[in-house]
Protein backbone atom coordinates (compact mmCIF):
# COMPACT_ATOMS: atom_id res chain seq x y z
CA UNK A 1 0.00 0.00 0.00
CA UNK A 2 2.42 2.21 0.86
CA UNK A 3 4.39 1.80 -2.68
CA UNK A 4 0.80 2.53 -4.25
CA UNK A 5 0.64 5.87 -2.24
CA UNK A 6 4.24 6.74 -3.26
CA UNK A 7 3.29 6.38 -6.63
CA UNK A 8 0.30 8.29 -6.49
CA UNK A 9 2.16 11.13 -4.71
CA UNK A 10 4.91 11.37 -7.43
CA UNK A 11 2.31 11.27 -10.27
CA UNK A 12 0.60 14.07 -8.84
CA UNK A 13 3.74 16.12 -8.46
CA UNK A 14 4.22 15.34 -12.17
CA UNK A 15 0.74 16.77 -12.75
CA UNK A 16 1.16 19.65 -10.60
CA UNK A 17 4.58 20.22 -12.27
CA UNK A 18 2.92 20.35 -15.86
CA UNK A 19 0.88 22.45 -14.57
CA UNK A 20 2.74 24.95 -13.30
CA UNK A 21 4.62 25.03 -16.72
CA UNK A 22 1.43 25.72 -18.84
CA UNK A 23 0.84 27.70 -17.04
CA UNK A 24 4.13 30.27 -16.70
CA UNK A 25 4.49 29.10 -20.69
CA UNK A 26 1.16 30.79 -21.62
CA UNK A 27 0.18 33.43 -19.27
CA UNK A 28 0.82 36.86 -20.47
CA UNK A 29 0.62 40.04 -18.57
CA UNK A 30 -2.68 42.31 -19.83
CA UNK A 31 -1.30 45.01 -22.48
CA UNK A 32 -1.80 48.78 -22.07
CA UNK A 33 -3.97 49.97 -24.76
CA UNK A 34 -5.11 53.77 -26.19
CA UNK A 35 -8.45 53.98 -26.70
CA UNK A 36 -9.76 56.53 -29.30
CA UNK A 37 -10.44 56.96 -32.84
CA UNK A 38 -7.70 55.13 -34.37
CA UNK A 39 -9.21 52.05 -32.32
CA UNK A 40 -12.11 52.52 -33.67
CA UNK A 41 -10.87 52.86 -37.43
CA UNK A 42 -9.26 49.69 -36.76
CA UNK A 43 -12.58 47.87 -35.68
CA UNK A 44 -13.85 49.10 -38.92
CA UNK A 45 -11.42 47.91 -40.97
CA UNK A 46 -12.14 44.29 -39.31
CA UNK A 47 -15.44 44.93 -39.92
CA UNK A 48 -15.32 46.00 -43.53
CA UNK A 49 -12.95 42.48 -44.28
CA UNK A 50 -15.68 40.60 -42.78
CA UNK A 51 -18.68 42.27 -44.87
CA UNK A 52 -20.52 43.57 -42.37
CA UNK A 53 -23.02 44.29 -44.42
CA UNK A 54 -23.97 40.96 -45.33
CA UNK A 55 -23.60 39.84 -41.76
CA UNK A 56 -26.27 42.31 -40.74
CA UNK A 57 -28.33 41.61 -43.61
CA UNK A 58 -28.17 37.56 -42.80
CA UNK A 59 -31.42 36.72 -41.26
CA UNK A 60 -30.67 33.00 -40.10
CA UNK A 61 -27.54 31.46 -38.59
CA UNK A 62 -26.84 27.77 -37.72
CA UNK A 63 -24.30 26.17 -36.37
CA UNK A 64 -23.80 23.70 -33.64
CA UNK A 65 -21.11 23.95 -31.07
CA UNK A 66 -18.22 20.65 -30.11
CA UNK A 67 -21.37 19.11 -31.26
CA UNK A 68 -23.16 19.19 -28.12
CA UNK A 69 -25.83 22.48 -28.78
CA UNK A 70 -27.44 23.43 -32.01
CA UNK A 71 -28.43 26.72 -32.90
CA UNK A 72 -31.09 28.29 -35.30
CA UNK A 73 -30.87 31.52 -34.86
CA UNK A 74 -33.53 34.21 -36.89
CA UNK A 75 -31.57 37.55 -36.38
CA UNK A 76 -34.01 39.57 -37.64
CA UNK A 77 -37.40 38.42 -35.19
CA UNK A 78 -34.81 37.89 -32.04
CA UNK A 79 -35.44 34.46 -31.67
CA UNK A 80 -33.53 31.17 -31.06
CA UNK A 81 -34.21 27.57 -31.23
CA UNK A 82 -31.73 26.11 -28.68
CA UNK A 83 -31.04 21.88 -28.54
CA UNK A 84 -29.29 19.97 -26.58
CA UNK A 85 -29.49 16.33 -24.84
CA UNK A 86 -33.20 16.31 -27.20
CA UNK A 87 -34.41 19.84 -24.92
CA UNK A 88 -35.71 21.94 -27.02
CA UNK A 89 -35.86 25.78 -25.68
CA UNK A 90 -37.46 28.74 -27.85
CA UNK A 91 -35.22 31.83 -26.79
CA UNK A 92 -36.72 35.56 -26.97
CA UNK A 93 -33.63 37.77 -26.84
CA UNK A 94 -35.05 40.66 -26.66
CA UNK A 95 -38.14 39.55 -24.38
CA UNK A 96 -36.93 36.71 -22.11
CA UNK A 97 -40.86 36.46 -20.31
CA UNK A 98 -42.10 34.93 -24.00
CA UNK A 99 -39.30 32.24 -23.82
CA UNK A 100 -40.54 28.68 -23.84
CA UNK A 101 -39.59 25.17 -23.53
CA UNK A 102 -40.70 22.91 -26.54
CA UNK A 103 -39.28 19.61 -25.05
CA UNK A 104 -38.00 18.67 -21.90
CA UNK A 105 -36.13 15.27 -21.13
CA UNK A 106 -34.77 16.22 -18.15
CA UNK A 107 -35.52 16.85 -14.63
CA UNK A 108 -34.73 20.69 -14.54
CA UNK A 109 -38.11 23.29 -14.26
CA UNK A 110 -39.01 25.65 -17.27
CA UNK A 111 -36.86 28.72 -15.56
CA UNK A 112 -33.95 26.49 -15.30
CA UNK A 113 -34.04 24.98 -18.81
CA UNK A 114 -34.13 28.41 -20.36
CA UNK A 115 -31.51 30.04 -18.29
CA UNK A 116 -29.27 27.37 -19.52
CA UNK A 117 -30.32 27.72 -23.06
CA UNK A 118 -29.71 31.71 -22.62
CA UNK A 119 -26.28 30.72 -21.08
CA UNK A 120 -25.36 28.43 -23.82
CA UNK A 121 -26.19 30.70 -26.61
CA UNK A 122 -24.36 33.58 -25.05
CA UNK A 123 -20.80 31.77 -24.81
CA UNK A 124 -21.64 29.60 -28.28
CA UNK A 125 -23.10 32.63 -30.46
CA UNK A 126 -19.72 34.26 -29.36
CA UNK A 127 -17.62 31.54 -30.82
CA UNK A 128 -19.44 32.42 -34.34
CA UNK A 129 -20.01 36.40 -34.33
CA UNK A 130 -17.58 37.78 -31.80
CA UNK A 131 -16.21 40.07 -34.47
CA UNK A 132 -19.25 41.81 -35.71
CA UNK A 133 -20.16 43.02 -31.82
CA UNK A 134 -17.39 45.02 -31.29
CA UNK A 135 -19.40 48.67 -31.48
CA UNK A 136 -22.33 46.86 -29.04
CA UNK A 137 -23.20 49.26 -26.06
CA UNK A 138 -21.09 48.35 -23.26
CA UNK A 139 -17.54 47.68 -24.87
CA UNK A 140 -14.34 49.42 -25.07
CA UNK A 141 -12.28 49.64 -28.07
CA UNK A 142 -8.72 49.95 -27.44
CA UNK A 143 -5.16 49.80 -29.99
CA UNK A 144 -2.25 48.00 -28.79
CA UNK A 145 0.82 47.14 -30.38
CA UNK A 146 1.32 43.30 -31.20
CA UNK A 147 4.39 41.73 -32.80
CA UNK A 148 5.05 45.78 -34.31
CA UNK A 149 1.23 45.46 -35.43
CA UNK A 150 -1.87 47.28 -34.67
CA UNK A 151 -4.07 44.91 -32.89
CA UNK A 152 -7.61 45.13 -31.56
CA UNK A 153 -8.15 45.09 -27.74
CA UNK A 154 -12.05 44.78 -26.61
CA UNK A 155 -12.89 44.63 -22.82
CA UNK A 156 -16.95 43.93 -22.57
CA UNK A 157 -17.45 46.29 -19.71
CA UNK A 158 -21.27 45.02 -19.04
CA UNK A 159 -23.73 42.63 -20.54
CA UNK A 160 -23.64 38.86 -21.18
CA UNK A 161 -22.73 36.05 -18.84
CA UNK A 162 -19.15 37.48 -18.50
CA UNK A 163 -18.49 41.06 -18.52
CA UNK A 164 -14.89 42.37 -17.68
CA UNK A 165 -13.70 39.55 -20.02
CA UNK A 166 -10.93 40.98 -22.19
CA UNK A 167 -10.07 39.60 -26.28
CA UNK A 168 -7.05 41.16 -28.33
CA UNK A 169 -7.55 40.95 -32.11
CA UNK A 170 -5.04 39.90 -34.08
CA UNK A 171 -5.53 40.90 -37.84
CA UNK A 172 -4.35 40.52 -41.11
CA UNK A 173 -3.08 42.88 -43.27
CA UNK A 174 -6.71 43.40 -44.94
CA UNK A 175 -8.02 43.81 -41.16
CA UNK A 176 -9.33 40.18 -41.50
CA UNK A 177 -9.39 38.13 -37.42
CA UNK A 178 -7.06 35.47 -37.90
CA UNK A 179 -6.81 34.91 -34.34
CA UNK A 180 -7.92 36.38 -30.62
CA UNK A 181 -6.01 36.56 -26.88
CA UNK A 182 -8.21 36.35 -23.90
CA UNK A 183 -7.90 37.59 -20.81
CA UNK A 184 -11.10 36.15 -19.39
CA UNK A 185 -12.57 34.86 -16.13
CA UNK A 186 -13.16 31.47 -16.70
CA UNK A 187 -9.33 30.39 -17.76
CA UNK A 188 -7.02 31.03 -15.23
CA UNK A 189 -4.19 31.90 -17.91
CA UNK A 190 -3.80 35.73 -19.54
CA UNK A 191 -3.71 35.93 -23.19
CA UNK A 192 -4.68 32.06 -23.94
CA UNK A 193 -4.87 32.41 -27.62
CA UNK A 194 -7.61 30.99 -30.03
CA UNK A 195 -7.43 30.75 -33.89
CA UNK A 196 -10.17 32.94 -35.98
CA UNK A 197 -8.82 31.69 -39.28
CA UNK A 198 -11.42 28.60 -40.49
CA UNK A 199 -13.84 30.82 -42.45
CA UNK A 200 -16.40 29.74 -44.61
CA UNK A 201 -18.55 31.86 -47.01
CA UNK A 202 -22.46 31.18 -46.03
CA UNK A 203 -25.27 31.21 -48.60
CA UNK A 204 -25.62 34.95 -47.46
CA UNK A 205 -22.12 36.02 -48.10
CA UNK A 206 -21.26 36.29 -44.88
CA UNK A 207 -17.97 35.34 -43.00
CA UNK A 208 -18.64 32.73 -40.57
CA UNK A 209 -15.74 30.49 -38.80
CA UNK A 210 -15.95 26.83 -38.66
CA UNK A 211 -13.64 25.82 -36.19
CA UNK A 212 -11.20 27.75 -33.46
CA UNK A 213 -7.84 26.02 -32.32
CA UNK A 214 -6.50 26.45 -29.11
CA UNK A 215 -3.57 24.82 -26.88
CA UNK A 216 -6.37 22.67 -25.08
CA UNK A 217 -7.98 21.32 -27.98
CA UNK A 218 -10.58 21.95 -31.33
CA UNK A 219 -13.37 23.76 -30.86
CA UNK A 220 -15.84 22.64 -34.02
CA UNK A 221 -19.05 24.72 -34.54
CA UNK A 222 -19.92 22.25 -37.44
CA UNK A 223 -21.77 22.58 -39.99
CA UNK A 224 -21.88 26.74 -40.29
CA UNK A 225 -24.73 28.04 -42.15
CA UNK A 226 -25.98 31.74 -43.20
CA UNK A 227 -29.27 32.77 -44.98
CA UNK A 228 -32.23 34.58 -45.86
Amino acid sequence: MKKIGKIIAVLLLLVLIAISIFYVANNEDFPEGKQGSEADALANKMLTALNIEAYNNTRYLEWSFRGKHSYKWDKQENIVEVSWDENKVILHTKNSEKSKVVTNKSDETENELIQKATAYFNNDSFWLVAPYKVFENGIERSIVKYNDKDALLITYTSGGTTPGDSYLWILDDSGKPISYKMWVKIIPTGGMEATWNDWTTTASGAFLPTKHELPIGTLDLGMVKGYN
